[in-house]
């Protein structure tokens, strides 16, 4: 923004002082478009990364230039982007942020989500996305007739900061 800040209230909503930490994840006004971007930014690159080792994809573009498709699927595999899961039963947690599916070898699903949240709220985050999708993950287990459904949560701070599992 142009103008000085000479009040400590965020230019943005007005309801919080603007600091580092209310700018890069917690203004109500910058979440649905800038907050939204930096999570898909993430979420693209890991996409990218299992389309090419699936097979999917055969050459590899930019990372800012790649466009994941809400479906590819061949032989082995079945990789979704951003897809509401349909069940028997009702599960409100059903649309994580990437599914891939191993549906000749090992007959595995990887349920994948990801964050971007502040770096205090990191260790929250990081339970709640292990716990949000664990449910679904046992109904696609039965419904889908696989041996195993292993939620994984990438977690990375808006700072940067790496939980040290990921590592």
């Amino acid at each position: 923004m142009k103008q000085p800040n000479t009040d400590e209230l965020c230019r943005r909503c007005g309801k919080e002082s603007e600091t580092i930490q209310h700018l890069t994840a917690a203004c109500e006004q910058l979440a649905p478009t800038e907050y939204v971007k930096r999570h898909d930014g993430v979420a693209t690159v890991i996409h990218q990364k299992l389309a090419e080792a699936a097979e999917f994809i055969e050459e590899r573009s930019p990372y800012c230039k790649y466009t994941p498709a809400n479906v590819l699927e061949n032989d082995n595999f079945k990789l979704y982007w951003n897809r509401n899961i349909i069940k028997d039963k009702t599960i409100l947690s059903n649309r994580p942020d990437i599914t891939l599916m191993n549906k000749k070898r090992t007959k595995n699903t990887f349920l994948i989500d990801i964050a971007v949240p502040n770096t205090h709220n990191l260790t929250k985050t990081i339970t709640d996305k292990r716990n949000k999708y664990q449910e679904l993950a046992n109904e696609i287990c039965v419904m889908w007739k696989q041996t195993a459904v292993q939620v994984i949560t990438i977690v990375i701070s808006s700072t940067g900061i790496i939980p040290k599992f990921l590592l």
